[in-house]
Parts: C-alpha cells; sequence; structure tokens
C-alpha cells in the first residue's frame, strides 16, 4: 500500500500510476467519494429491493409520480456544443492507445473511449487509459510498433469517456477503507485532468452515462457533475452526458432521465446489447418472458422496435439527441462474401435506424464508418440531425416494451451462446475486453445475453425446437465439446478459468446481477 493522502491508498504500483494518480488527483476523486458513494450504495440497494419485487410478479410500468414530467412540453435540455451538434456516426472502443488512435482518426464524427464494457479493467489497462485520454486531449498520443508509428491527425473525431457503471468498484484504490466507486474513479480522473484543457481547445468534458436503472440515478450523476465542475471552478453545464437507455427500467423514465441532467444532458442511446440483457436479468424468473435464439431477438421485433421508436420521441421532444445501437460487425477482408452478407445487414440496421428519425448511429470498426454515414448522409442532406422529427405518430404502452418475440431455443444457439461465452471471458480474464469472435466485437453485453440466455433456460427448462429439455446436463456437455474445440485452437488462453467462471454464472441457484462482478475478483 502507498499513501497518497490522507485515508487514501493505492494498492499496486503500474505504468503511469505517478502521471495519472497523483496526489491533488486522488484527493479530488476521493472526495467525490466520500461526498457521494453513501448515496449510491443506497440506489445499488434500491436496484436490490425493486428485483425483489419483479420476482415476487411486478412489472414495470411508466411512474405515476413523475407523470407531470412527462406531461410538461416545455422543458428542454442544455442546446448541445458545437462540436456535439453532429453526430451521424460514433466509434466506440476500448481507452487503449492504439484503439484511440485509429478511432479518432476513422472519420466518425465521436469517438467513445470505453472504461466499461469493452475494457478488462485490469489495474494496469485502466491506468494506461486515463493516460492515453489525456495524451489524446492534448494532440500528443503515439503508439510504435516494429512496422509502425500511429499517431493523431489534424482532423481527430470528439471525445467521449464511458465510465464504469454504479455497480461496480475499483479495487486498486481504497479510501477510508473502502475501494473506491470506479464511476467516480474513472470519471474524476478523466475530468480532474482533461476538463479545462479540453474547454481551451474548443470542446469539453463529455461523457456517455452506462447501466442506469432510474431517474434518481441520473439525478446523482448530475450532483456529482455540479459538485466536480465547482471544485475545480469549471462552468457549470460544461459536463455534457448522453444516457445508454441499456436497461428495461431505464425505457420506462427516459423523460425523467433526461430532465434530471437537462443542464448536463446530450442525449440518449438505444444500447440495444445490454437492453436485451437487462430484459432476461429483471424477469428472469418469469418462464412467459423468456427469450429465443440471441439471432432472433433483432431491432425488427415489436418490443426492441417500440424501445427504439420511444427513445426517438423521447429525445426529440426535449432537444437531445437520439443516438441508435451498435454495429458489433468486423469486416474480413479474406472472406469477401461473408463481408458483403454483413454489410448489407448493417446497412439495414442503419436504414431502419436513419428513417426512425435517428440522430446517429454506433460502429465498432473503422471501415464501417463510410457506410454507416452514406446512409445518415443521405437522410441528414445539409442537416446536422433529425432533431426537427418528432415522431409524434409513436404512441407506446407499457405492454409494448414487456412484448415477447416468437422464436425458438436450438441447440445451435446454446452452443452459440456456450462458445462465445467462453472466448469472450477467456479474453477479458486475459486482459482484452474488446474479443473479435465470428466477425464480430463482442464486449460483455454480448457475453452478458449468452451466460443469462443459458441461466434462464436452465432454471425455466425451456424447451428446444427438438423437444429436448436444457438442463444442466445437456449444458455441461455442449460446454465439454465447445471448450475442447476452443482448447485445440488456442491453447494457451486461461480456458479453466473461464470455464470455472462460466460455470459459476449458469449453473448457481442465484442470478448472478453481472458477470464482470465475480470476474474482477480474479482480476490483477
Amino acid at each position: 500500500m502507498t499513501t497518497l493522502g490522507p485515508g487514501i491508498e493505492v494498492t499496486n504500483p503500474t505504468e503511469h500510476l505517478d502521471e495519472v494518480l497523483t496526489s491533488e488527483a486522488a484527493g479530488f476523486v476521493a472526495g467525490l467519494h466520500r461526498a457521494f458513494n453513501p448515496r449510491r450504495m443506497r440506489l445499488l440497494a434500491d436496484r436490490g429491493e425493486r428485483q425483489a419485487r419483479l420476482d415476487a410478479g411486478e412489472l414495470p410500468d411508466f411512474l405515476p409520480n413523475t407523470a407531470h414530467v412527462r406531461e410538461d412540453r416545455t422543458w428542454r435540455v442544455a442546446p448541445a456544443p458545437a462540436d456535439l451538434e453532429d453526430r451521424r456516426v460514433e466509434i466506440t472502443g476500448p481507452a487503449e492507445a492504439k484503439m484511440m488512435i485509429n478511432a479518432l482518426n476513422s472519420g466518425a464524427r465521436v469517438f467513445m473511449a470505453d472504461f466499461e464494457d469493452a475494457l478488462s479493467p485490469t489495474w494496469a489497462n485502466v491506468i494506461a487509459g486515463q493516460w492515453a485520454v489525456s495524451e489524446a486531449v492534448r494532440r500528443r498520443l503515439t503508439f510504435q510498433t516494429d512496422e509502425k508509428t500511429y499517431q493523431l491527425n489534424a482532423q481527430i473525431a470528439t471525445l467521449v469517456i464511458r465510465p464504469r457503471g454504479w455497480h461496480l468498484h475499483e479495487a486498486h484504490l481504497v479510501v477510508d477503507g473502502t475501494p473506491i466507486s470506479a464511476s467516480l474513479f474513472d470519471f474524476g480522473l478523466a475530468f480532474f485532468h482533461n476538463a479545462r484543457e479540453q474547454l481551451d481547445r474548443g470542446t469539453g468534458p463529455y461523457f456517455y452515462l452506462p447501466k442506469l436503472e432510474s431517474h434518481l440515478e441520473a439525478y446523482l450523476w448530475n450532483d456529482v457533475f455540479v459538485a466536480a465542475q465547482e471544485a475545480l471552478g469549471v462552468p457549470q453545464g460544461s459536463i455534457r452526458a448522453t444516457v445508454l437507455i441499456e436497461t428495461i427500467l431505464a425505457a420506462f423514465e427516459m423523460d425523467e432521465i433526461l430532465y434530471e441532467l437537462r443542464e448536463h444532458a446530450s442525449g440518449l442511446n438505444a444500447g440495444r446489447w445490454d437492453y436485451i440483457f437487462s430484459i432476461i436479468k429483471k424477469f428472469r424468473n418469469r418462464s412467459d418472458l423468456v427469450l429465443p435464439d440471441r439471432a432472433l431477438v433483432t431491432m425488427g421485433v415489436p418490443f426492441m422496435r417500440a424501445y427504439s421508436q420511444l427513445l426517438v420521441k423521447t429525445c426529440h421532444a426535449r432537444g437531445a439527441h437520439a443516438m441508435g445501437g451498435m454495429s458489433a460487425f468486423i469486416p474480413n477482408r479474406r472472406e469477401p462474401e461473408v463481408t458483403e452478407r454483413a454489410l448489407a445487414k448493417v446497412r439495414e440496421d442503419k436504414e431502419r435506424e436513419s428513417g426512425d428519425g435517428f440522430d446517429g448511429t454506433w460502429v465498432a470498426h473503422p471501415d464501417l464508418v463510410p457506410v454507416a454515414g452514406r446512409i445518415f448522409d443521405f437522410v441528414l442532406r445539409e442537416r446536422p440531425n433529425q432533431k426537427d422529427v418528432l415522431r409524434e405518430d409513436v404512441h407506446v404502452e407499457a405492454a409494448d416494451l414487456l412484448d415477447r418475440p416468437d422464436g425458438l431455443i436450438t441447440e445451435n444457439g446454446v452452443r452459440t451462446n456456450v462458445r462465445v461465452a467462453l472466448q469472450y471471458l477467456a479474453s477479458w480474464l486475459g486482459g482484452d475486453g474488446a474479443a473479435a469472435i465470428n466477425n464480430l466485437m463482442e464486449d460483455a453485453a454480448t457475453a452478458e445475453i449468452s451466460r443469462s440466455q443459458l441461466w434462464q433456460w436452465r432454471t425455466h427448462g425451456a424447451s428446444l425446437d427438438d423437444g429436448r429439455p436444457m438442463t444442466a446436463e445437456l449444458y455441461s456437455s455442449i460446454r465439454d465439446e465447445e471448450l475442447a474445440a476452443l482448447r485445440s485452437g488456442a491453447p494457451a488462453a486461461p480456458w479453466s478459468d473461464a470455464n470455472e467462471l462460466l460455470d459459476e454464472l449458469v449453473l448457481s441457484d442465484q442470478f448472478v446481477d453481472f458477470l464482470t462482478i465475480p470476474a474482477y475478483e480474479r482480476l490483477s
């Protein structure tokens, strides 16, 4: 342990630590933690109480006590800053130097540097990510290989940071004997080191907020923003936040979330993969809401259409950006036919989003930036966004958001979930949180779908299309076969740890809320 201030201790040294976690920076994030962690813990307890009510049969609905917020058509979020007005294509990826340079140079309007689902939060990765963000803000970031030097272009994407969610902690910085909130750590360091520099360069401290489940959690973030700006003498309203609507509960509180953040709000994003995971998780005890194979739960099924169109309507009524979801496809130049089929699906997805009124969309690979860009260019023409598309034709009831899609559960669906979960967990435990699997960029969200479906199908003894029930024995048999095939292809990967963790997640009597919580205990 190294002491950085009264009650503030860092557990491990790592590269760039002295630059990132100075005593002043540590004092700033510790101050945020001391001020706001008690509220964070109460809100996490509220999540548990809400889950107990869902387990007992309650279904979510729009909140009666905040109806006045939804019905008041006069309030708006703050106008977007100039470099967040046009967000037609955003690219995302982990906060790692090479990835950041490629993404910032990609031609996308915005790059989201991720400390959450796409980053395995080893201490080395987290600190290196913060260092890379600071270097990128100052246009100094480079990355050297034997073949090439990577450096930033003169024109780069607007940088946005995604901190980890409220449910996570950072074990390597201990404040008053307790690991610090990972959200406050990631946000606080990025803000402390870069906010003033960003404002001086004509941009600002911009953030994506993940995994929110209620407007009260957004209210907490807003209070954090106010306190952080006040502490550093940064003008109030400098921070802008886009909230990922990636939980089913948040879908019922979109107006309220924007309202709580309205001075700092930039928009909402349809975080589709975590949204599907959230539906499985929240209704895990309901046999009538068991989902079919992951491949069948597309943006075209009714409950996903209702969610995405409601998001557009809500955002545009409040002057906020409505951002579309992720295209996780990775082009493969060695398989042109596979690539062209996948690109056709990407185009279809982005045409649906642009036609629905979204202002922009997400991609995971630089080669998809022009593909998505051409579709939004065609719709937007000279406009920076589609906020004038109010979607007053959209009328969504609670039942529309809970309409289970039709479809079968197949052995291939089980195998795919087992294989993807094992591959992703092995990658994550090995320090890589963005794993290329089957020409898709998988992150924690898609792995969450895989393992949660396996748990749900096993728990309810769901019938496969051939009549067999999904049992622990069937899971174990398929897991053994898939694991053997994976071992033969990559014998050095940490398959034993991945297998042990997946078994824990799938075979436990109790559903584990986030795979990253037990997985984090296995990281250094």
